[in-house]
């Protein structure tokens, strides 16, 4: 098993499954958080940035017998651009599940019951990724996900992308206007435009 680069949020409202799998992840020596619903999960990965994995059940409450409050927990990590990497595991409808997964960004999409060789294996895939998206940031390279509708054109796609590019570059420099602009080649004046164009804040 690869060396371990950050911690594990477990994210599933069945507190016996939720034991189970956190006994397991422990046994190969990982450091594991636990949620159960939407609000717990987002307030845990703002206040904790070592949490670098996801796993996420889509059947959470209020609606636990559909992918609606899971696929809204994953839009949000998505939406924030925080660092990390989604592994959806989940028993709910499992083609139309994985196309929301695969359309919202998540890392992975594991039907259950998964065995704890395949839970294993999506987690040091995903950290073997995120290991080398570091590297390529080190080398000034840093890697974007953008969702289109073609029929949008390209004007939204490079708005989006410009966005995004723009709140993770903030997001890595700590929203270090100076750092950021150096890093995008621009002027420190262009920054504060695109954060006036896109709304951003400190606090985002």
């Amino acid at each position: 098993m690869m060396q371990h680069v950050g911690e594990i949020l477990l994210v599933e409202d069945d507190p016996g499954l939720r034991t189970m799998l956190r006994g397991m992840l422990e046994l190969h020596d990982y450091v594991v958080s636990e949620a159960q619903q939407r609000e717990t999960a987002l307030h845990m990965l703002r206040a904790n940035p070592a949490i670098r994995i996801v796993i996420l059940d889509f059947g959470l409450p209020p609606h636990a017998h559909d992918i609606t409050e899971g696929l809204a927990t994953l839009k949000a990590i998505q939406s924030e651009i925080m660092a990390v990497k989604v592994i959806v595991l989940t028993g709910q409808d499992e083609e139309a599940a994985a196309l929301e997964a695969i359309r919202e960004g998540a890392f992975d999409f594991l039907a259950k019951p998964a065995s704890s060789d395949t839970i294993l294996r999506a987690i040091e895939r995903a950290f073997l990724f995120l290991q080398k998206e570091n590297e390529l940031s080190l080398q000034g390279i840093t890697r974007i996900a953008v969702n289109a509708q073609v029929a949008d054109g390209l004007k939204g796609i490079r708005t989006d992308a410009e966005e995004r590019l723009v709140r993770q570059i903030l997001k890595e420099t700590g929203f270090n206007v100076y750092q950021s602009a150096k890093r995008l080649g621009v002027k420190r004046e262009n920054i504060y435009y695109f954060m006036k164009k896109f709304g951003i804040a400190r606090d985002d």
